[in-house]
């Protein structure tokens, strides 16, 4: 099953999307059974991320080949970051540059785990069943404020730096799919979804050993690869079986 959150005459609603059209659902699925309220044509639709998190939880250096790239240890244990929610934008809403970013401007294509259920102390099996659905997205980093600030405060997380959806797949083995990653349609790279040190159940393990996770939250698991984009170019990030999560680049101030 596919979840999204969509725009309808400004207000954010949950939806089941269809081949055709999304219909339009009471609540949150992540919740509960909500009932089905109407219908929009899926072509029409204003993609939403499809879930705001009470928590942005993200894995760095998680993929041998971005460790070895970076010249960076491999990590001995799971661990994770966090992210800001003010990030977070839509499938086909821009990434906007800002002005005053130098240097390379870069994106990541990651897999997203959407937790279901509430987890402390949680075992390897509690973490599998405890996530709901997987969904996309676009890790994108300002590199030369990521080297100047000593924390990832505008690095990462300034506004639409990171793209999430278009939605959550329900019904897929997320690790077993390919990642790709496109700019204007090019292939930039390609991986592995799974080609990972820790999977996200190892990092949920880890995790809930000191906080509590809650349903709704996100955990973006990291990329082998990053690439160079640049106001202009198409973004395209693509795991087989979930989906494509496209969004165009625009530099700030000069919106089409």
């Amino acid at each position: 099953m596919r979840y999204a959150r969509v725009s309808v005459d400004g207000h954010a609603v949950w939806g089941r999307v269809g081949e055709a059209d999304i219909e339009l659902l009471s609540a949150s699925p992540i919740d509960g059974d909500p009932v089905v309220t109407g219908a929009v044509p899926r072509s029409a639709a204003v993609w939403l991320p499809p879930v705001v998190p009470s928590v942005f939880y993200a894995v760095g250096m998680n993929y041998p080949r971005h460790i070895a790239h970076a010249g960076a240890e491999t990590p001995a244990r799971p661990e994770v970051g966090y992210r800001a929610n003010n990030a977070l934008t839509g499938h086909g809403s821009p990434i906007v540059r800002p002005v005053a970013v130098e240097g390379r401007f870069e994106a990541e294509p990651e897999l997203v785990a959407v937790v279901g259920r509430t987890l402390r102390h949680a075992t390897y099996e509690q973490a599998r069943a405890a996530v709901f659905g997987w969904t996309i997205g676009n890790d994108v980093s300002a590199r030369t404020w990521q080297h100047q600030d000593r924390t990832f405060w505008r690095s990462k997380n300034s506004d639409t730096f990171k793209p999430m959806g278009p939605w959550i797949e329900t019904d897929v083995d997320a690790l077993a799919q390919t990642t790709t990653l496109r700019v204007n349609g090019a292939v930039r790279a390609r991986f592995p979804t799974g080609d990972m040190v820790f999977d996200p159940f190892d990092h949920l393990v880890e995790m809930t050993k000191h906080v509590t996770v809650h349903p709704g939250d996100v955990l973006w698991m990291g990329a082998e690869s990053v690439c160079r984009i640049e106001p202009g170019d198409t973004v395209d990030v693509e795991i087989s079986g979930i989906g494509v999560l496209s969004n165009p680049v625009h530099l700030e101030g000069n919106h089409p």
